[in-house]
């Protein structure tokens, strides 16, 4: 799973709510044998998927002599073409949709608003949304991230039913609730300073952070389960 870039998303709370609802929550389906950071991340066809959008967006609007038609019609059509390729690497269609809809919303957005600030100003929503999803996960006991990584480790949904891990994937999912409240903390002065450039290069950092919040996932989860217990491949379930 690729998270978007933080230049927002709309897709990134449409991304991580639409891979969690994507994922069967009941029974365990086959571990994914890759290192977690490798499947989370999407490796190279990640990084393209999460910064070209954006990138190409600002990149066209000053090309083309500071035309937003122009340059919501690359974010769009980079979009489809993206959505294409994950329809041919047999993506499920939920991420195909969260990923075309993100980018179309804010593309859309810039063009009603008839500014390209517009393009950002709608992900910075997205991201107070995205954290506030991951807040109210952890209250009602169902954090995103083990919603997430659960089947990916092909555990389902039996990590709930151990207290450890419970505890590991709520202080983890508080992580990205922190990561998406800084991408918008990030944005929100760059908007109002009109800085289009410096949003425009955001996705390379944001790509970063993700890959730290990923490593420091890890970590806390290591640090969090007992000496004994057997990982998260293996939740400890009452008999």
């Amino acid at each position: 799973m690729a998270h978007e870039d933080g230049g927002g998303p709309a897709e990134d709370a449409a991304e991580v709510v639409a891979s969690a609802s994507d994922l069967d929550p009941a029974p365990a389906v086959e571990a994914d044998d890759r290192h977690p950071l490798s499947v989370l991340l999407g490796g190279p066809w990640g990084a393209i998927e999460s910064m070209a959008p954006t990138v190409l967006f600002v990149l066209a609007y000053f090309a083309s002599g500071n035309n937003l038609a122009v340059a919501v019609a690359v974010a769009l059509g980079i979009a489809l073409v993206l959505a294409g390729i994950k329809i041919a690497r047999r993506e499920k269609p939920v991420r195909v949709l969260s990923g075309l809809l993100g980018v179309a919303v804010a593309a859309l957005f810039a063009a009603y608003q008839d500014d390209p600030l517009g393009f950002f100003q709608i992900r910075v929503l997205a991201n107070i949304l995205s954290a506030l999803a991951f807040a109210v996960s952890i209250l009602v006991k169902r954090p995103l991230m083990g919603v997430i990584i659960g089947p990916v480790m092909g555990t389902g949904m039996r990590w709930r039913q151990d207290p450890d891990l419970l505890k590991a994937y709520s202080r983890v999912t508080w992580l990205w609730a922190i990561l998406s409240l800084v991408r918008a903390a990030i944005q929100i002065p760059l908007i109002q300073a009109g800085q289009l450039a410096w949003l425009g290069a955001t996705p390379f950092l944001f790509y970063g952070l993700v890959a730290l919040t990923i490593a420091a996932s890890w970590w806390v989860i290591r640090k969090t389960l007992p000496a004994d217990h057997p990982g998260i491949r293996q939740p400890r379930v009452p008999a």
